[in-house]
């Protein structure tokens, strides 16, 4: 035999002698990633049940006025704030989405399909900011629109990233003349 035909009959893997086993290890990698990804729901439904004592988001007026700004983009939770890794999850606040905001002289309304919608009134919002993250998305310097606003005795930063990241800057802009013309008529 020539070395070329030898080398190429080493290389050559053996043979499965015990299905029993490989079959044995297969399923027990199935159950144990079953169990991780259970504790991980049991674990959010648990937070939610910590959370219970915030209450129910408000919904939008029938007539919230003309829109002063409205922006699509994502939505990507909400935390409480100065905390951007304690994400919150009750009442669906947890859930990412698509996101179409709309600033009003009212509030703001954030309407997310496939998730719970609810609205911001003007004299809730706190402080609009850019920043790079909240809980689990980090992204650039300024790559996030983070909205504090007041719900019940909890603030609570939203963060939402548009299609188009040119338009946060008028956003942080718009929403902060707004909070201090509030604040100065109170």
């Amino acid at each position: 035999m020539t070395p070329v035909i030898l080398l190429a009959e080493a290389k050559k893997s053996a043979e499965v002698t015990d299905w029993g086993a490989r079959i044995g290890w297969l399923v027990g990698l199935a159950l144990f990633v079953a169990l991780v990804y259970w504790l991980m729901r049991e674990g959010w439904k648990w937070r939610g049940t910590l959370q219970g004592d915030l209450p129910a988001l408000p919904s939008a007026p029938e007539e919230s006025g003309p829109a002063r700004l409205s922006m699509s983009g994502r939505y990507h939770g909400s935390t409480t704030a100065g905390q951007w890794l304690d994400r919150i999850v009750a009442h669906g606040l947890g859930t990412r989405s698509r996101v179409e905001l709309t600033l009003t002289d009212r509030g703001l309304k954030v309407e997310r399909p496939g998730a719970s919608d609810f609205f911001v009134p003007v004299a809730a919002l706190r402080e609009a900011r850019l920043d790079k993250g909240i809980a689990g998305k980090v992204l650039t310097e300024g790559g996030l629109l983070v909205v504090t606003w007041a719900h019940g005795d909890k603030l609570i930063d939203s963060g939402f990233r548009s299609d188009r990241a040119a338009e946060h800057t008028e956003w942080v802009d718009t929403l902060n003349q707004m909070i201090n013309d509030t604040e100065g008529a109170r």
